[in-house]
């Protein structure tokens, strides 16, 4: 069973800068797919950035440049820096893992796993 935690989350301004984490519980960490989703009220959820096992990683387009997907298999640990935030960035930020990632060429693709955390709030005022 995998547990995952995610912390980081507060109130910034826009403009400025928040970094989330994600702790996950078990021995396959190194080996799974990772992903962090987003839910803003009255929306659905969508993905954010996804990280592979061989770090490949994707984003959101709104997200290119300003967010990045990292992760740590010493620590167990994922993690989405995200730069410049802006008020739509606003939402409930969740940490997936074991989706499946499907590789075409230079592109990476992630749907979600079975295993996500609890979610932190992020808020950006504007």
């Amino acid at each position: 069973q995998v547990q995952l935690v995610e912390s980081g989350g507060g109130l910034v301004q826009a403009g400025e800068s928040l970094r989330l984490s994600c702790t996950s519980s078990g021995s396959t960490f190194s080996i799974m797919g990772m992903g962090w989703y987003r839910q803003a009220p009255g929306k659905q959820r969508e993905l954010v950035a996804a990280i592979s096992a061989s770090r490949r990683s994707t984003y959101k387009d709104s997200v290119k440049g300003r967010f990045t997907i990292s992760r740590d298999n010493a620590k167990n640990t994922m993690y989405l820096q995200m730069n410049s935030l802006k008020p739509e960035d606003t939402a409930v930020y969740y940490c997936n893992a074991g989706g499946s990632s499907t590789y075409y060429g230079d592109n990476y693709d992630y749907t979600s796993g079975p295993y996500w955390g609890q979610g932190t709030q992020v808020t950006v005022s504007s």
